[in-house]
Order: structure tokens, then sequence, then C-alpha cells
């Protein structure tokens, strides 16, 4: 979708880089999303005390709160899994939720974004796979018994690539249908207001896509750790 503005694109085009922003906006947006949550997290870390402040507390609130969900989850063996998967959810939902400010352009409503995080997911999911069984976590692509192999082993890479297209596409899908919906609004009544209800309603959507792709990546590492591989 073309934006009317886009600061950071406006911004490489001052310094001679128009065909890059204007082909990769969602590579600029994802550096500027990565920059903010480094620079949030050196400045959380600098600043932690034995008798937290107001800006600890809402970090290790929300932290917590991800731990503590991703352990129910996946159990204490799962534990270690954390700074992936607490990654995954504070990148993507700060992707979804960049989007919602004049002048910035959401990563995750491009598929390039979305589908290289789902591509990380199932990658580790079967590094995990590898970790725990070892070379027999293969076997299970191809069924209990020899025969089964031609039947077995499409539907088992049919399985896992639909995975991938379910976690990008989907994200991508929605972030991509708000950006168009917000788009239509700001052009047709943007004096009017109108677009301020979807915008708002942008925030619980940001935080339901990062959450579904957050609580999927979770189960996918946690089949990869049952012994029933």
């Amino acid at each position: 979708m073309a934006h009317p503005y886009l600061f950071f694109v406006k911004l490489f085009e001052a310094i001679g880089l128009e065909h890059f922003a204007h082909s990769y906006p969602h590579v600029i947006y994802s550096w500027v999303v990565m920059i903010l949550l480094i620079t949030l997290g050196t400045i959380a870390a600098k600043s932690v005390s034995l008798i937290p402040g107001k800006a600890q507390n809402v970090f290790e609130v929300i932290i917590s709160g991800i731990e503590n969900f991703m352990i129910d989850v996946t159990g204490e063996e799962g534990r270690w899994l954390f700074p992936l998967v607490a990654t995954i959810f504070i990148y993507i939902f700060s992707c979804n939720l960049i989007g919602l400010v004049p002048g910035f352009f959401p990563p995750t409503a491009s598929l390039n974004t979305t589908a290289s995080c789902a591509l990380t997911v199932v990658i580790f999911t079967h590094i995990i796979g590898v970790k725990y069984h070892g070379v027999k976590y293969i076997k299970h692509f191809f069924g209990p018994v020899w025969w089964m192999i031609p039947i077995v082993f499409p539907i088992e890479i049919i399985g896992h690539l639909a995975r991938i297209l379910s976690l990008s596409f989907r994200l991508f899908g929605n972030m991509m249908g708000h950006e168009l919906v917000l788009g239509i609004l700001f052009v047709l009544a943007g004096l009017f207001f109108a677009p301020l209800p979807i915008m708002a309603l942008g925030i619980f959507v940001a935080l339901v896509q990062a959450f579904v792709f957050f609580l999927l990546s979770m189960m996918y590492f946690t089949g990869a750790m049952e012994h029933a591989h």
C-alpha cells in the first residue's frame, strides 16, 4: 500500500537512498523497531536497583508475565527458550504497534518480515528436536514402519511447510488489512477523525496477533521437546 508520508522513507530519500527506501520500507522500520527496543532495554538494564522504580516495575511485570505464561505451556524444561520466545513476542508486538504512529509503517504488514519470523520459529523447532532426541528425531518424518514412508513423509513435509504459511500469512494478512482500512479512512474522512476508532482497535489487533504468533511458537517448541518423537 502506498503511504502518503513515511518519515524514515523521506529521510533515506534525503541521503540519496530513494530506491532502497521505496523498495524496502519494512526493512527500514524493522531497524527502527530494533533500535527502539535496544535503547529501551539498555536504559532499563542501567536503572535496575533493589528498590525498583516505576519503569523497572513495568518492565518486570511484562517480562515475568511472559515468562510465567511460557513456563505454564512448556514446563520448567522449556525455561531456556525464554529469551527467544520473549523476543518473538516483544518484537512482533512492537512492529505491529509502530504502524499506529502517523508517518510509520508496521514491518509486519510485509510478508517478507512475517515469513522471516516464521522461518526462524520452524527452523529452531527442528533444532530443538535434534537437541532433545538426536538423530532419532528425523524418524518421526517417516512413520512407525518403513512401508508407511511414502504416505507419512509427504504429509509431514506439507504439515511443517503449512506452519510457515500459517504463521506468516495470518500475521501479514491482519496487519496489511488494518493498514489498508486506515489508509482508506484517512483519505475519505481523515479530517473528521474517522480513523480514530480503527486505530484504537489496532492496539488490540497488534496485541492479539503478537500473542497468537507467540503461543503457536511455544506449542511448536513444546512439541519438538516431547518424548513422543
